[in-house]
């Protein structure tokens, strides 16, 4: 297939000219509500351990594990997901996440010991796993080029809204209600998949690189109708010099190519170290503070629902500023000052609750910029055959990182106290900082065909 037979409806280039619309901000809040579902129900488990710790007798082991389990399912959906949504398309299998992490909420409330919760936190994990890279990869698919960091963070930013939600209902519910309550409040979200499959239309872009190319035209119409409000606005001129997009099927070897080697491979390291720190961290604090400090329940849930609020506000920021920085200055920058604070922890023995809190805080905020912009930035580094597989590929370097570090963090602990878990934190937000400085791409103003512009392998 050459460039002149690919797009003939010219997609990529319709999608440049279309302005943003009361239907982008529609079909933003429609998969957002997914990615809050999504955070609410991953960090659940940090807020119901310190209920569990003293009614299971559990030890760091076993809440490190509990704690690990969940991302481990999430390892396996990620990549699944990925896989099918490039076969056969993002929204059925956004839906599909959706119902199953709900519903496995649902199950946790009949949890009768650690080993009946752990392993329903495994398959819930799956669906977890399979949904935000998906998410992130089809909201990317509708940015323009210019301001594309604004219109996929502002839709991201309901992931974590709501990690600070679940820390404010865990503040309130597990002393008052008991800890099932926060299942019951995660499994909620499976009412949005029957509004899913009504609103969301298939990604034309994916439509082109499958080769249904009247299907995509259609989407396409369907969209432009509504935006112009059948006619009556009218658009501005077609876009010229806008690479089209090819159909093809990606292959997870694509992912190792020459032209995306060195970008799957540092990708793979910010995932692992960036969800090596902020999983751990959000998931252990209110642990550490009720196991070390022998804090109540309330007082210890509130220091992770602080941590939550700060990366909250972080991530607005970047909202708005992530397309003028760009995304290497933002990374790497941001990496390399939170390891200050997280050193600043290793080497003082005798710190307080409140001064590790205050530390945590402050490096969770200095590199808030990045939980939130990874996804998205990811989708920029592949074609659109490649992106949903690309995407759930390094989701599983982000989830084993969730598996690895959150476990590492009940053995270091009893060994090695406070400091040797930050010690750890520190090194990973060095390891990550300079892989960012050396070796990933700037994006920022880039159509997404612009920025992987080899010939793919034809469908």
């Amino acid at each position: 297939m050459n460039d002149a037979d690919a797009d003939r409806y010219r997609i990529a280039a319709r999608m440049e000219r279309l302005p943003v619309s009361r239907w982008h901000h529609m079909m933003r809040l429609v998969v957002g509500s997914t990615n809050f579902s999504d955070a609410f129900d991953a960090l659940t488990i940090a807020y119901v351990l310190p209920a569990l710790i003293p009614m299971w007798h559990l030890v760091p082991s076993q809440i490190g594990a509990l704690i690990s389990i969940g991302y481990l399912g999430q390892v396996v959906g990620g990549l699944a997901s990925g896989w099918l949504a490039d076969r056969y398309g993002r929204v059925p299998v956004m839906v599909g996440n959706i119902i199953l992490f709900s519903l496995m909420s649902f199950a946790c409330i009949l949890a009768f010991g650690y080993w009946s919760l752990f392993a329903m936190r495994f398959v819930q994990g799956i669906g977890l796993g399979g949904e935000v890279p998906i998410a992130n990869t089809y909201v990317s698919e509708f940015a323009k080029a210019k301001g594309r960091g604004r219109f996929v963070l502002l839709q991201q930013i309901m992931f974590p809204i709501g990690l600070t939600t679940v820390g404010l209902v865990g503040i309130f519910v597990v002393p008052i209600l008991g800890w099932q309550w926060m299942f019951v409040f995660g499994g909620l979200p499976v009412l949005l998949a029957l509004p899913l499959i009504r609103m969301l239309p298939e990604s034309p872009r994916w439509l082109v690189g499958r080769g249904r190319d009247e299907d995509a035209d259609r989407v396409m119409s369907r969209i432009e109708a509504i935006v112009t409000r059948k006619g009556a606005v009218t658009l501005p001129p077609m876009p010229v010099g806008v690479p089209p997009a090819v159909a093809a099927i990606g292959r997870f070897r694509d992912l190792f190519s020459p032209f995306y080697l060195k970008r799957t491979l540092s990708l793979w390291v910010l995932w692992f170290c960036t969800y090596g720190i902020t999983y751990a961290m959000t998931g252990w604090l209110p642990s550490i503070m009720r196991t070390v400090y022998h804090l109540p329940v309330s007082q210890s849930n509130l220091y992770g629902f602080v941590l939550n609020i700060v990366g909250l506000f972080v991530l607005i920021i970047a909202a708005f500023t992530i397309d003028r920085i760009g995304r290497k200055v933002a990374f790497a920058g941001g990496f390399l000052l939170a390891a200050l604070p997280l050193l600043w922890v290793t080497f003082a023995p005798a710190m307080s609750a409140l001064e590790l809190a205050i530390c945590a805080t402050l490096a969770f905020g200095l590199m808030g910029m990045i939980p939130g912009s990874l996804g998205m930035y990811t989708a920029e580094n592949y074609p659109n055959h490649l992106r949903a597989l690309g995407n759930g590929a390094t989701s599983v370097s982000q989830r084993l990182s969730s598996v690895v570090s959150p476990f590492l963090v009940g053995l270091i602990l009893p060994a090695y106290g406070v400091g040797g878990v930050y010690a750890m934190f520190a090194g990973f937000a060095i390891i990550g900082g300079i892989t960012c400085a050396l070796f990933s791409i700037e994006t920022a103003g880039k159509t997404l065909e612009e920025l992987s512009p080899t010939q793919a392998a034809p469908a």
